[in-house]
């Protein structure tokens, strides 16, 4: 496969943005090598500066759920923009959207559009600490939650595929008042709630983890967390940033049926736009100003161009047999992927959530942080770039998840498997 153009690029990118990127993780410092630059996207496939065509298991991170350049969202999109892209002023669209995310999460009865999942759960906080006037939050270890201060203590994601264990520049102030704790292990957050209960105002974390690669929670873990935050009078947040319309229609609180005081939301609503959403019981979020006294505002949030998209985007995805198509897609390339690797005598372990999932370069379970890290992650950089070379595109991080859309059709991932037999022959 060539790739002349995004070498040169990749020199150009390195002389006018910090590290070639403008989020570490594209920078392929996870895997080794350079990245490429792509110029276009259509259904389960990606064309780059050099016209070579990948299969995309990465679809902008999640929030293609639906495939590239969908032309039902291509047309709301280009409507919306006709009549201008952002006003600062109400318009339908953002209350049609709120409805549709309200009718889908019971759990939410207000919403608030904001414009990143970043933003979404740096304000939830914000919100759970204005109404419970308490200062404190925990975290599990290997959540990523995005990058405000209080939230990249034993974050995932990125800071996870570069070895970074906190981050420089955050006050020592804020890490003091963030708890953190392993995930799936309730014993461990009772004894915080024990030592710290009346401080903490909220609980927040990923129901199924999709920042540490994907990791599913052990049965009753989340009912636990629900009875332990209730007990103690915290909140309990879900962030389902990456898991709302993914891991189910009604996200992972309608698959485990827990029921959080607040939910994050982003990705999916937003069409592959930039987006955020939090909302939950209707006691809490009028709190926020102009309401209550908890400030926070956005110009651009709720717009048009965003608003449609998602809008669109759940049109489709809410019809017969969508979801479960998108779902099914990433079943059966797991379970390929798990057969190969049982025949060429490979140690992984998977997971998968609704079209969501993760193959990890590890023999044993699971279960936390603690045991995604001992994964083989230069036996995944190799798988990466083998299945990379046979125009296949995976996360360029073992600790990030894969993806299907409705448009990884049964040959898409066939072809995807062929290739695989030949990457596991190599690394057996």
């Amino acid at each position: 496969m060539r790739n002349d153009k995004s070498l040169h690029l990749w020199e150009e990118a390195n002389k006018v943005l910090v590290g070639g990127v403008n989020s570490p993780v594209r920078a392929f410092k996870g895997v080794g090598g350079t990245p490429f630059f792509v110029v276009s996207g259509l259904g389960a496939h990606i064309t780059d500066v050099d016209a070579n065509v990948y299969t995309d298991y990465v679809l902008s991170w999640g929030p293609l759920v639906l495939g590239h350049a969908h032309p039902h969202v291509v047309s709301a999109v280009c409507r919306a923009m006709e009549n201008g892209a952002s006003f600062g002023i109400p318009t339908e669209g953002e209350i049609r959207l709120a409805e549709r995310i309200r009718a889908r999460i019971p759990s939410i009865k207000k919403v608030r559009l904001v414009n990143s999942g970043t933003e979404a759960t740096m304000s939830a906080i914000r919100l759970a600490r204005g109404y419970t006037g308490r200062d404190f939050i925990v975290k599990a270890e290997g959540c990523y939650h995005g990058h405000a201060d209080t939230l990249l203590a034993k974050a995932g994601s990125g800071l996870a595929t570069l070895g970074i264990p906190t981050c420089p520049g955050v006050p020592s102030m804020h890490a003091q008042h963030t708890l953190t704790m392993p995930f799936n292990d309730l014993d461990a957050a009772k004894e915080l709630f024990s030592a710290h209960g009346d401080n903490i105002a909220c609980l927040i974390i990923e129901p199924v983890a999709g920042n540490m690669g994907v990791v599913l929670p052990q049965p009753g873990y989340l009912k636990g967390l629900r009875a332990l935050t209730a007990r103690y009078g915290a909140l309990l947040i879900f962030d389902e940033v990456m898991t709302g319309f993914r891991v189910a229609l009604g996200g992972a609180q309608e698959r485990y049926n827990v029921t959080p005081d607040l939910t994050t939301l982003g990705k999916v609503i937003g069409g592959g736009l930039p987006v955020g959403a939090y909302g939950g019981r209707a006691d809490i979020m009028d709190h926020l100003a102009p309401l209550g006294p908890v400030y926070q505002a956005g110009t651009l949030a709720g717009n048009p161009l965003t608003t449609s998209a998602g809008l669109a985007t759940l049109d489709i995805l809410e019809q017969q047999g969508a979801f479960e198509r998108a779902k099914a897609a990433m079943t059966t390339l797991s379970e390929g992927l798990g057969e190969i690797a049982r025949e060429t005598g490979v140690p992984v372990f998977q997971t998968q959530a609704g079209s969501m999932g993760c193959l990890f370069f590890h023999d044993g379970p699971v279960h936390n942080y603690t045991d995604a890290a001992k994964s083989d992650t230069a036996r995944y950089a190799t798988f990466f770039h083998g299945m990379l070379h046979r125009a296949v595109y995976f996360a360029p991080s073992q600790f990030e998840a894969c993806f299907t859309s409705i448009a990884h059709d049964h040959g898409t991932i066939e072809k995807t498997l062929e290739a695989a037999r030949e990457v596991f022959k190599e690394l057996g």
